[in-house]
């Protein structure tokens, strides 16, 4: 049954690059910023564990990986079956503890494996295959949990932790020196030193981030419900006042 559902998608892709003029205009390119904010979507449906709207986020994406496989075929560099046989073989390669007869001892050592694996399969460096185009705080996660895979890592967490009181004092020498070419730098260390630290607290700092990010939308958004209810502009309220708003949404959004 699934497999015909797949086939009767497949084929509404085929037939709309075929007959819709809007669809048959898009390449690659065109369409790839779209398929970046379908999977942002799919994450913040994740995140409010909406499943009714997860499922259908999810079917976006999917029709975004049949619609870049068709523009694909179209110009002869693969098809969706290609796309597919390519992932199939990929899973069983790196997963030899399952479809062959090595034998792991826990996840770390399956961790380890799927690294040197990658690297037999032509990669040269361990760091191959975090994209550049990552959110630069999700990159620098990625970035160390691949070193730390093959060995590259701090050994106690309170090490991590003076790295980062080392990165912020360093950054705020640099600033008393007044050194504006230098102080880019060494708040991209304090950044990294962190992410680093909440790696070793078992958090994904982009999550945390987001969530914070949520909710300072949420405060300020009381600030500005409670303000407009005093019959003012924001523009017109003073710091004292948005403060007092302020405090009361804490108590709101935790």
């Amino acid at each position: 049954m699934t497999g015909q559902k797949f086939q009767d998608l497949a084929d509404i892709m085929q037939k709309l690059r075929l007959e819709c003029p809007w669809d048959k205009e898009q390449t690659h390119d065109s369409i790839k910023g779209a398929t970046i904010e379908e999977t942002y979507e799919l994450i913040e449906a994740i995140d409010m564990k909406d499943y009714d709207e997860m499922k259908s986020e999810l079917g976006d994406l999917l029709l975004h990986i049949l619609f870049h496989s068709v523009i694909a075929q179209e110009n002869k560099h693969f098809s969706i079956n290609e796309v597919i046989d390519t992932i199939k073989d990929k899973l069983i390669r790196r997963h030899p503890h399952v479809f062959s007869e090595v034998k792991v001892n826990g996840t770390e050592e399956i961790v380890r494996n799927w690294e040197e694996i990658k690297l037999s399969e032509g990669r040269e460096s361990v760091l191959e295959g975090v994209p550049k185009n990552l959110p630069s705080l999700a990159r620098a996660h990625r970035l160390q949990e691949k070193a730390s895979k093959v060995g590259f890592d701090w050994e106690i967490k309170e090490d991590v932790w003076k790295k980062v009181i080392e990165e912020i004092e360093e950054m705020h020498e640099t600033e008393r020196r007044g050194d504006k070419a230098e102080l880019e730098k060494e708040l991209g260390d304090v950044f990294f030193a962190l992410t680093n630290y909440a790696r070793f607290l078992g958090i994904n700092p982009e999550n945390a981030l987001r969530r914070t990010n949520d909710k300072f939308i949420s405060r300020f958004n009381y600030i500005e419900k409670k303000i407009k209810e005093t019959g003012k502009k924001l523009s017109d309220s003073t710091l004292q006042e948005m403060d007092k708003y302020w405090e009361e949404s804490k108590k709101v959004f935790q």
